[in-house]
C-alpha cells in the first residue's frame, strides 16, 4: 500500500500509575495491630458477647416461635445420646458411666461458650477410638490409670483448643485436605466396626488400630463362637439401620432416626430381664448420681499424651469446625471458626474437673439436632438436662444392658463414616485426591491410625508444595475481533504474533519456583508455534510480554531471578515487557530497582497495550531490516534505547506519545486493533 493511501494510526495505550515514593515498610506484626485496633473500636456490648456468645442468640430469642422447636430438638438429641455416650465410652475403654459424665458438663458449657446453634457436643466414635488406641499401650484399660489418663487427656486438648482460638490460628487446619479427612474416617469406621465384634462373637479380641492384628484374632477364637450374642448383636443392628433410614427418607418418621439407639438398648433390656440369658455380658452396675469436682491427676505422664492430645485435637477441630459452619450457612447466621475453637476448648478443660474424657462436635447428633428444628444453644441445655435425669435417675436400669446393644449402636454409627462415594467422585474428578484418598485409607488401615494421619498430612502438603514449585504459566493469544489474551491451548482460534511471545504466570513468584519460571520461559522463547502467528515475518523471539495480574506476590529471590533474567536476555536483544501488575507486585520490583533497570516505559496496564508497543517496534525493526543491508547495525535494544530519545520524559513514554509512529507502508491488519468494519 502506498505510504500516501494510509493516515498513521497513533498507538493508545492507558498509562501505568507507578508509586510516587517509596512508603516505609509495613510492620511485621501488622495483622496483631489491626486486630488491637478491631479490639479497641468494640462496646461493652460486644466484649460480652466475645466472652459469652450465648448473649447473641438470647438477645434475639423468639419464645413463641423458637421455645417449641428446642425443646423438642433437646429431648431428641438427649435421647439418642444417653445410649450412645455409654457405647462411645466402652468403645475408649472406660466404664460406660464416663460417656455420661463426658455428655453432662460439656455440653452446658457449649451452649454458653460455644457460637454454633445446632452443634451437638458430646463423646464420639473417632475421638474414642483415639484415646482406646493411645491409652491401651500406656496402661490396662481396667486400671484407675488408664481412666486418669482419658481425663486428663480432656484437659490437654482443651488447652490446645482455647490456645488456637484465643491465637486464632484456626487456618492451620487447612493444610488438611479433605481427601485426607475422608480417607482416614473411612479406614477408622472399619476399625472402629471390627473393633466392637467381641461383643457380637462372644469372645475377647486384641485391641489394635491395625486391620490385621484385629481380623488374626477373630479368626483365631474362632472356636469360641458363641450364638445368642451375635443374633441378638445382628437383630439390634438390623433395627437401627432401618430406623436410620426410614428416618432419613421420610420426613414425617424423622423421630425414628432419634429414637433408634433408644429402642435398641430398651428391647435389649426387655430381652435380658425376661430370659436371663447368661451368654450374653451385661453392661453392669453403674454409680448413680452427678459427677464430682475433682482436679486431673497423672500429670507425670502428660509429656507422652502430647502426639496423642494435638491428634485429637485436628480431628476435633476438623469434624466440629466443619459441620458447624455448615449448619450456620444453612440456618443464616454467621460462624467464628476461632471462637468455636475457644468454646470447644473451654467444654473439655471444664469437663475435665467433672470425669469427662475428649468431646467434640458430632456429625450425626448435630444433624438430628438441626432436622428436628433446634433455632439455638437451649436445645443442648435441653439435653444436658435429659442427660443430668438419667445420671439421678435412670443409671440403676443401665445395669440390664446387653454390651451387643451398645455394639450395634457403635456399628450403626459409623458405617455412615466409610464414604466410599467420596472415592468414587474422586476418582471420577481427581486422580490426584484419590491417590491422596487411597494412600492416607491404606496406611490408617495397615500401620494405625496415627501413622495414616501423619502419612495424609504428609503427602497433601507434598502435593501443596508441588503445585506452588511448578505453577501453571500458560502462553497467550489474542481472541479474534477482541482486544482480549486467553492461553492458546484453552482457545485454539486465539492467535500470536511473530518476534512476541506472551507469558502468564498463575501463581505467586518466590524462591521455590523461579527456577521453574526461568526454565519455562527459555522454552517459550524456543519452541514458538509460528502456525496461528501474524505479524511482520521475523526470524526469532525479540519481545517476552510477562502478564503478571494473576501474581499476587514476589519475593526476594524472584526479584533477583527476573535481574538475572532480564541480563540473560539482554544478551540475546530481547527486551522483557511487564503487564498488569499488582500494586504489591509493582512496590516491591520499584524497591528493588527492577522497574528502573527494565525501564518504566515496559510497565503496561494491559497486555494489549504490550503488544501494541512491542509489534509497532518489531514493524520498525522488519522495516529497517529490509531497507538497510549494513552488516553492523545495532542490536535491538541499542535501537529501543535510541529510540526513548534523552528529551523525552518518562510519562511521555508511558503514554505512548514518545515512541515513533507505525511505518507508512505498514499492514494496518498487522496492527493489534479491533479489525475494522467491512
Amino acid at each position: 500500500m502506498p505510504s500516501s493511501a494510509s493516515a498513521v494510526r497513533p498507538v493508545r495505550i492507558i498509562p501505568l500509575q507507578h508509586p510516587t515514593a517509596t512508603p516505609s515498610s509495613p510492620s511485621p506484626f501488622v495483622a496483631f495491630e489491626r486486630w488491637t485496633a478491631r479490639l479497641r473500636r468494640m462496646t461493652r456490648l460486644e466484649w460480652i458477647e466475645f466472652f459469652l456468645p450465648c448473649l447473641r442468640w438470647i438477645r434475639t430469642y423468639k419464645w413463641r416461635e423458637y421455645l417449641q422447636l428446642d425443646l423438642v430438638a433437646g429431648i431428641t438429641v438427649g435421647v439418642m445420646l444417653v445410649p450412645q455416650s455409654m457405647s462411645y465410652a466402652k468403645l475408649a475403654g472406660l466404664q460406660p458411666i464416663y460417656g455420661l459424665y463426658s455428655a453432662f458438663v460439656p455440653i452446658f458449657v457449649y451452649a454458653i461458650f460455644g457460637s454454633s446453634r445446632q452443634l451437638a457436643v458430646g463423646p464420639v466414635a473417632l475421638v474414642s477410638l483415639l484415646v482406646s488406641n493411645v491409652l491401651g499401650s500406656i496402661a490396662d484399660s481396667s486400671s484407675e490409670l488408664y481412666t486418669q489418663l482419658a481425663i486428663l487427656l480432656s484437659l490437654m486438648v482443651g488447652i490446645m483448643e482455647c490456645t488456637m482460638g484465643i491465637l486464632r490460628l484456626g487456618w492451620l487446619l487447612r493444610f488438611i485436605s479433605h481427601s485426607v479427612i475422608s480417607g482416614f474416617t473411612t479406614s477408622s469406621a472399619i476399625v472402629i466396626g471390627l473393633s466392637q465384634a467381641k461383643y457380637f462373637l462372644g469372645y475377647d479380641i486384641d485391641k489394635s488400630s491395625k486391620i490385621i492384628p484385629v481380623v488374626k484374632s477373630i479368626i483365631a477364637g474362632a472356636d469360641k463362637f458363641s450364638w445368642p450374642p451375635f443374633l441378638m448383636g445382628c437383630i439390634m443392628l438390623a433395627i437401627l439401620l432401618v430406623m436410620k433410614h426410614m428416618g432419613k427418607t421420610r420426613k414425617y418418621l424423622r423421630f425414628l432416626r432419634a429414637a433408634g439407639p433408644l429402642t435398641a438398648v430398651v428391647l435389649g433390656t426387655i430381652f435380658v430381664k425376661i430370659f436371663h440369658p447368661s451368654s450374653i455380658s451385661l453392661v453392669g452396675d453403674i454409680p448413680q448420681g452427678l459427677p464430682k469436682f475433682s482436679v486431673p491427676k497423672a500429670f507425670e505422664c502428660a509429656k507422652s499424651l502430647i502426639p496423642t492430645a494435638l491428634l485429637i485435637t485436628g480431628v476435633a477441630i476438623l469434624e466440629s469446625v466443619g459441620i458447624a459452619k455448615a449448619l450456620a450457612a444453612k440456618n443464616g447466621y454467621e460462624l467464628d471458626s476461632n471462637q468455636e475453637l475457644f468454646g470447644l476448648g473451654v467444654s473439655n478443660v471444664l469437663g475435665s474437673f467433672f470425669s469427662a474424657y475428649p468431646t467434640t462436635g458430632s456429625f450425626s447428633r448435630s444433624a438430628v439436632n438441626h432436622e428436628s428444628g433446634a433455632k439455638s444453644g437451649l436445645s443442648g441445655i435441653v439435653s444436658g438436662i435429659i442427660i443430668t435425669c438419667a445420671l439421678l435417675f435412670l443409671t440403676p436400669l443401665f445395669e440390664y444392658i446387653p454390651q451387643c446393644a451398645l455394639a450395634a449402636i457403635v456399628i450403626s454409627a459409623v458405617i455412615g463414616l466409610v464414604d466410599y462415594e467420596e472415592a468414587i467422585f474422586l476418582w471420577r474428578v481427581d486422580k490426584k485426591d484419590f491417590l491422596l484418598w487411597t494412600i492416607t485409607s491404606i496406611t490408617t488401615l495397615f500401620l494405625g491410625i496415627e501413622i495414616g494421619v501423619l502419612v495424609g498430612v504428609g503427602v497433601s502438603l507434598a502435593f501443596v508444595i508441588h503445585e506452588s514449585a511448578n505453577p501453571h504459566i500458560a502462553v497467550l493469544g489474542r481472541l479474534p475481533g477482541t482486544t482480549v489474551y486467553r492461553n492458546i491451548k484453552q482457545y485454539p482460534e486465539s492467535y500470536t504474533y511473530n518476534g512476541i511471545v506472551i507469558v502468564r504466570v498463575d501463581a505467586p513468584i518466590y524462591f521455590a519456583n523461579t527456577s521453574y519460571i526461568k526454565d519455562r520461559l527459555r522454552e517459550y522463547e524456543v519452541d514458538v508455534d509460528n502456525s496461528k502467528s501474524r505479524g511482520p515475518e521475523v526470524e526469532r523471539i525479540y519481545f517476552v510480554i510477562l502478564e503478571m495480574a494473576p501474581v499476587t506476590y514476589i519475593d526476594s529471590s524472584a526479584v533477583q531471578a527476573l535481574k538475572e533474567l532480564y541480563q540473560e536476555y539482554k544478551l540475546r536483544d530481547i527486551q522483557i515487557a511487564i503487564s498488569n501488575p499488582s500494586p504489591d507486585v509493582l512496590r516491591t520490583l520499584s524497591k528493588s530497582g527492577l522497574v528502573e533497570l527494565i525501564g518504566k516505559e515496559w510497565y503496561f496496564v494491559r497486555v494489549h497495550d504490550a503488544v501494541q508497543v512491542c509489534l509497532q517496534h518489531v514493524q520498525s525493526l522488519k522495516a529497517g531490516s529490509n531497507s538497510s543491508q549494513s552488516d553492523d547495525k545495532p542490536s535491538l535494544l541499542a535501537r529501543l534505547f535510541k529510540e526513548r530519545g534523552d528529551n523525552l520524559s518518562i510519562a511521555d513514554l508511558e503514554s505512548g506519545n514518545g515512541r515513533p509512529p507505525l511505518p507508512r507502508d505498514r499492514d494496518s491488519q498487522l496492527e493489534p486493533l479491533l479489525p475494522k468494519e467491512r
